[in-house]
């Protein structure tokens, strides 16, 4: 069995290539899934370029994130059947409990193939039902953002209703944070400066929106906002260019979950961490348990994904890459068939 994927050559756009690769036959404890829809994330952005891994084993079918249907299962599949709408998880066995090396080499699209295939069989444990009100595009934007967000709000800073959080930006975890923040019943302070984007922000769950590119001095305006004491938990997606300002708007015994490097990586003095008694949290996305927490939380509050206004077919998908490169959009680029 064969199946059209798409493969990385060579680091750029135009070395992402379509192909075909021998996907074999349905083992007992697998699922054939054909994917209908894909979704962009910086990572894959990083990957393609060279700044992720500048020794990426090629050819490499890229992307993470993917959502499709079941075809066909092994005679030992318990869980899926034909016509389930399924979401493979970022590291395929990453079940539950603390992260190890194993499942770190485990992630879709950078340590192994990913996902930009037409059919692609699949492990049971790796595969994740999605709610029943999301469409194959809006379940594709599940397995990484999302789940980022997820896990950065409710298994490592333990939100809570009466909260601040700060976020950075209209992409995709930052919006899924937005989101699922408002759902626990608290207040959401988002940093950007795509002010045409605010009443967007605010209809999500914003409290307030700060211009970083207009007001230099917005963590002053952020302290302001909580009465001196800081956010209880900023979701860092800038990178060490931003972590000063995000340590100084963090309260003491606050939480940086620590996420992307979207402004650069930067020098950084880690004094104003230890005296603030901060929690600095690397973020490597979730596993299947927090997956399956987070679906049910989205199936119960109806929560639907902010897909972008421009989405993409399988066949443009180095356009997809592009546009998604020169940052304008907001909300989830996507791909499907």
């Amino acid at each position: 069995m064969t199946t059209d994927c798409y493969e990385i050559m060579g680091f750029g756009f135009d070395n992402l290539k379509p192909a075909m690769r021998e996907i074999g036959k349905v083992e007992d404890h697998e699922v054939l899934v054909n994917l209908q829809a894909w979704s962009l994330n910086y990572r894959d952005l990083m990957m393609i370029k060279g700044h992720y891994n500048p020794k990426l084993k090629m050819p490499l079918i890229p992307l993470s994130d993917g959502c499709g249907v079941v075809v066909e299962t092994g005679s030992n599949v318990t869980n899926f059947k034909a016509g389930d709408k399924i979401c493979p998880n970022f590291m395929l066995d990453y079940q539950s409990g603390p992260l190890n090396k194993k499942w770190v080499g485990q992630a879709l699209g950078g340590a192994i193939d990913g996902v930009l295939a037409k059919t692609l069989k699949f492990p049971e444990n790796g595969l994740v039902k999605i709610p029943d009100h999301l469409t194959f595009i809006e379940g594709a934007t599940l397995p990484c953002a999302a789940l980022t967000a997820w896990s950065s709000l409710f298994h490592y800073a333990r939100i809570k209703p009466g909260d601040t959080i700060l976020t950075y930006g209209s992409g995709g975890v930052s919006l899924f944070a937005i989101s699922f923040a408002k759902m626990a019943g608290a207040k959401i302070i988002v940093v950007s400066a795509k002010e045409e984007k605010y009443q967007e922000l605010k209809a999500l769950g914003a409290t307030e929106c700060l211009n970083y590119k207009t007001n230099a001095k917005w963590d002053d305006h952020v302290l302001e906002l909580t009465n001196g004491n800081g956010v209880d938990q900023v979701i860092e997606l800038g990178g060490a260019n931003t972590l000063e300002k995000s340590v100084k708007v963090c309260k003491l015994n606050g939480t940086i979950s620590l996420i992307g490097v979207l402004a650069g990586i930067g020098n950084f003095n880690p004094i104003s961490i230890l005296m603030k008694a901060i929690k600095l949290q690397g973020i490597f996305v979730g596993n299947k348990l927090m997956f399956e927490e987070m679906n049910e939380a989205i199936t119960l509050h109806k929560i639907k994904p902010v897909i972008d206004s421009k989405n993409f077919k399988y066949e443009t998908v180095i356009d997809a890459y592009k546009y998604f490169d020169q940052g304008i959009h907001f909300g989830k680029v996507v791909i499907n068939l």
